[in-house]
C-alpha cells in the first residue's frame, strides 16, 4: 500500500484543525486504501492485546 505522507505542523495545540487534517487525509484515500489501512490497524491491535494478556475467551460447547 502507498501511503501518502502529510506532515502538520502547529506552533501550539488546536484540537479543531488536527481532526481537520486527519479528515483531509482521510478523504484523500480510496476505498481500498481505507479498507487495509482498517485490516492493518485491526491486526496490530489484536497483537498487542495477545501481548497484554488478553486473549479470545474460551467458548462454550453446546452438547447434543
Amino acid at each position: 500500500m502507498k501511503k501518502k505522507q502529510s506532515i502538520l505542523a502547529l506552533t501550539e495545540h488546536d484540537e479543531s484543525k488536527e481532526l481537520e487534517f486527519e479528515l483531509e487525509y482521510l478523504r484523500s484515500l480510496t476505498v481500498e486504501e481505507r479498507l487495509e489501512m482498517m485490516i492493518e490497524k485491526s491486526k496490530e491491535m489484536l497483537k498487542q492485546m495477545v501481548e497484554l494478556g488478553y486473549r479470545k475467551p474460551f467458548e462454550i460447547v453446546k452438547r447434543p
